[in-house]
């Protein structure tokens, strides 16, 4: 018989909870790919034109922009669980809303509340899960909330094979009702309330987090008497810093290029993508195989992220999606008969392109938004990465049909792939091994300084 440790249990119990917000991410993501059809079939006089249909996909990371603007101060301010559980209500208000539209508007508005909470949580859930898992297994807990989103989008594309548009918004909602409920029993990261002044001996205890776990970077004593208060992060000692930009620069650039792999458009408009592409299986049915060898290889990623490393995935991860994207390309340029046995190559190419990308870009960026950060500025730098990361999403999903009509669908795909190569250098040069290592030993990696002893978090004193 397995025997689970109770420290085990208990930061699985709590990652399990912040991973459903993410699963809420998932039912936001591949909504429209599921409604569209549903609307145009039902209700056709809602979407007038492509341009319509276009911003039904592209709005949510419009409202992801703005909320996770909010989020840095605010989880600064009430903290990583309490953000999460404040953010449910709202999503739930944005489903009800899609659920019982009657105009466009409405439509755009429950789109946009619903984004609006993706941009609250996304950095708040992985910083929670972050902050509270031992070293040791926080790589593949703090994989489970990119999991339980590939699970979101999945269960989006089967409810939505059959349940029409405003069924699949009551199924979304039923979901932010059990977020809200999971999260109450739940304790505050032990970080976050350190920093704030509170005591975090009882969340210690609660999650029996072991010392290096706890640990944090302590200032030389002589720092702390000359700057007693902590700076503000934009000043320009603090923000061109070491420890701030080279990790910023890193964090930026892997959730940028996480983006311009092209991931939300196949996501967004998957359906769409295999009709025009005259692949030889149902669209519908290559659409829920697509969600489900997405969720299947980010499972294989779990396992394996605390055993290969962060560096050797996303190496991975970025060559096979630079190939499969080239591959896609090749489709659309050759148009391929449909009748061949080469009919299979767009379901062939966009398979392979999602477990390369689920093995280390569709998770990993977001394990290290909350890895990378210093502590004390973890909430602000967190948010920005985020928001940086749902421009960037709305970007790829707006320009998606506009590019298809300027560079083809052969090109759209080929530009695609030359960021993913693009990716591969980046990763190849500038992003460090994470994997085993404590929050205090990655932030001493950045700082450039020879590590220093860790020290447990209980101990630190806030003053001279």
């Amino acid at each position: 018989m397995i025997k689970i440790s109770p420290a085990f249990f208990k930061q699985l119990w709590l990652t399990l909870g912040a991973s459903l917000s993410f699963l809420i991410i998932g039912l936001v993501r591949g909504y429209s790919s599921s409604a569209l059809p549903s609307i145009e079939s039902i209700d056709p006089t809602l979407i007038q034109n492509g341009q319509q249909k276009s911003w039904i996909g592209a709005i949510p990371p419009l409202g992801a922009f703005v909320g996770s603007m909010m989020a840095g101060p605010l989880m600064q301010k009430a903290g990583r669980r309490r953000t999460l559980q404040m953010s449910a209500p709202l999503c739930l208000a944005g489903w009800l809303i899609l659920a019982f539209a009657k105009l466009f508007p409405l439509i755009l508005l429950g789109r946009i509340i619903t984004g609006l909470f993706v941009g609250l949580v996304l950095a708040p859930a992985q910083v929670y899960v972050s902050e509270c898992c031992d070293p040791e297994i926080r790589g593949r807990l703090g994989s489970l909330p990119t999991l339980s989103m590939s699970l979101g989008i999945l269960l989006s594309y089967v409810a939505g094979n059959w349940l029409q548009w405003r069924h699949l918004g009551f199924f979304s909602a039923a979901f932010c009702v059990v977020l809200f409920l999971f999260l109450l029993p739940l304790p505050e990261s032990p970080v976050w309330l350190e920093a704030s002044g509170g005591d975090a001996s009882a969340s210690v205890r609660w999650l029996h987090l072991s010392p290096r776990a706890t640990a944090t970077v302590k200032d030389d004593p002589e720092e702390k008497c000359e700057e007693p208060e902590t700076p503000s992060l934009f000043s320009r000692k603090v923000f061109l810093s070491s420890a701030v930009m080279k990790p910023l620069v890193v964090g930026f650039a892997l959730l940028f290029f996480q983006q311009f792999s092209g991931i939300d458009a196949v996501i967004f408009f998957t359906v769409e993508i295999f009709e025009s592409a005259g692949s030889r299986l149902d669209a519908m049915t290559a659409t829920i195989i697509i969600g489900l060898v997405q969720l299947l290889s980010n499972g294989v990623s779990t396992m394996l992220v605390d055993r290969a490393g962060r560096r050797p995935l996303l190496l991975l991860s970025a060559a096979v999606m630079c190939l499969s994207m080239a591959s896609m390309g090749a489709a659309f340029y050759f148009e391929f008969e449909k009748e061949s046995w080469i009919g299979y190559m767009p379901i062939v190419s966009l398979m392979v392109f999602m477990m390369g990308f689920s093995l280390g870009f569709g998770g990993l960026p977001f394990l290290l938004l909350g890895e990378l950060f210093p502590t004390q500025y973890r909430s602000q730098l967190s948010a920005m990465a985020s928001a940086v990361n749902l421009i960037s999403m709305f970007t790829v999903i707006k320009t998606y049909h506009s590019l298809d009509v300027l560079l083809t669908s052969a090109g759209t795909f080929w530009m695609y792939s030359c960021f993913c190569a693009l990716a591969f250098v980046f990763v190849l040069t500038m992003v460090p091994e994470t994997k085993g290592k404590s929050l205090a030993e990655i932030e001493e990696h950045f700082r450039g300084k020879k590590a220093k002893k860790a020290v447990p978090l209980q101990t630190i004193s806030a003053t001279c």
